[in-house]
């Protein structure tokens, strides 16, 4: 998405979607068809009549896990070439058509997955999904687009050797997972970038893009037909089978370790992260609820209250699960001061393990269940983000009424289902990166001027 018109357009179709799908209501956005086509994909279907657009999302399980050991970063090369020319049309022509009928088409590669996003208003759309087709079933990958996309991940990695945040996770990832796919990461290093080919681009597309393993889920002024008879015309001539690598299940390694990473910047990226709770599991929920009160619930968590209000250490603070097809984990990340490091280490460690062995009070649990109870309506404000949920709900394997039991799951955590399991995933050990000027050569300076943190990935299908 280059061009400034892309955006705007992009913009106004979020501004129209959130304001009709407000007005909707949240009951409407929810009500899930589930619409098989005649080739036999599936695919999840919201209808909001009112709203004159339709968006789509669409998910490949793969990411970044299968790059070759040697090809790090094919994933997001692939899906960031996803809209630059496919077909007839090379890269300037097919934006050209996205722009002239403000179509968003937008793809992310992630470890486990590659996920797509279309957005069109509802008169545009057979030439939208027919724009789709072609990127997925014809992509040109030009030498002169490739090269260009190749120039802009460059650009960045080269960057990542400046950034504090960058350098952490990147250093935590390559630590816990040594020899294993999740230890490269996503947007790979400068030498397995350059070293990618066009035949490398068409080989994984080839083998990832296929309907055995997709997802996909469309919100919008649309009806079940229409919807089956769009979505073969877009995936029903993609491969029947993935060609996928088994990823075997891991935990993360060097567990108890501290590992620096010596930038010349002022300020400190801490990332530390340890084993979580799988998806699937049934102590997933109550570590959910934990965790927020831990770090996961910004301004009203433990952490922040601890490490900002009450010390001012950094300007954030922030906890998170991560589960990943193999493996589960937990983080919480901050940027500090270079000679607050020890300490703002401190303070988490001591919360961590607060947690643990006392586990969160009884008003604490109360709040914490209000506040994801009600909050998880905004997670279903506009189009994209509805078709979103519905596909991590679908990668996850949770079932096409989850949204419907979601909060009941949250309202029966008990304070002893908190306590017993923030004993389990918060007892370490933790291995931690920490990315910044050593302590010893760090100038004093105002622990307010440290950025925020990085992000963390968010929970999977709240």
């Amino acid at each position: 998405m280059n061009s400034v018109f892309r955006k705007t357009a992009a913009a106004l179709l979020g501004v129209v979607a959130v304001v009709l799908l407000a007005a909707a209501g949240p009951a409407r956005a929810t009500t899930i068809e589930r619409v098989v086509t005649p080739k036999g994909i599936e695919a999840w279907l919201v209808r909001a009549p009112s709203v004159p657009l339709v968006a789509m999302e669409f998910a490949f399980r793969g990411g970044a896990a299968q790059d070759p050991a040697d090809r790090g970063g094919l994933a997001n090369m692939v899906a960031s070439l996803l809209d630059e020319g496919a077909g007839d049309l090379d890269a300037h022509a097919f934006h050209r058509r996205l722009e002239s009928k403000a179509i968003e088409l937008n793809a992310t590669a992630y470890r486990d997955s590659v996920v797509g996003s279309l957005r069109t208003l509802t008169e545009h759309r057979d030439e939208a999904f027919g724009l789709l087709r072609l990127a997925l079933t014809a992509p040109r990958f030009d030498p002169e687009a490739v090269e260009r996309i190749r120039a802009d991940i460059l650009a960045a990695l080269r960057r990542d050797g400046t950034n504090p945040g960058e350098m952490a996770g990147r250093t935590w990832w390559e630590t816990a997972f040594a020899g294993h796919p999740y230890g490269r990461i996503n947007r790979g290093s400068v030498d397995s970038v350059q070293a990618i080919g066009i035949a490398d681009l068409k080989g994984y597309a080839a083998r990832v893009f296929a309907r055995d393993n997709l997802k996909i889920a469309v919100v919008g002024n649309i009806d079940a037909e229409t919807v089956a008879r769009l979505v073969d015309d877009v995936f029903g001539a993609l491969p029947a089978k993935a060609q996928l690598v088994p990823v075997p299940q891991a935990v993360p390694a060097d567990l108890g370790r501290r590992v620096p990473v010596d930038i010349d910047v002022p300020q400190s990226t801490l990332l530390l992260g340890g084993i979580g709770i799988p998806r699937n599991d049934p102590d997933f929920i109550p570590a959910y609820v934990v965790n927020h009160i831990l770090g996961g619930g910004s301004f009203s968590s433990r952490l922040y209250r601890e490490v900002r209000e009450e010390r001012g250490l950094a300007y954030g603070v922030s906890s998170s699960l991560v589960p990943l097809k193999s493996a589960a984990l937990f983080f919480v990340s901050t940027a500090t001061r270079a000679d607050r490091v020890d300490q703002s280490m401190a303070v988490i460690e001591a919360e961590i393990r607060r947690m643990a062995e006392q586990g969160p009070s009884a008003e604490e649990l109360t709040q914490a269940k209000s506040f994801l109870k009600g909050s998880y309506a905004l997670s279903f404000d506009t189009s994209l983000k509805v078709a979103n949920q519905l596909v991590l709900i679908q990668l996850d394997d949770l079932g096409i009424d989850y949204i419907d039991r979601r909060n009941a799951m949250i309202e029966a955590v008990t304070l002893d289902d908190a306590k017993r399991v923030a004993k389990r995933f918060l007892s370490g050990p933790f291995l931690a990166a920490v990315a910044g000027r050593s302590a010893a050569a760090a100038a004093p300076g105002p622990a307010s001027a440290a950025p925020p943190p990085p992000p963390t990935p968010p929970v999977r299908g709240q």
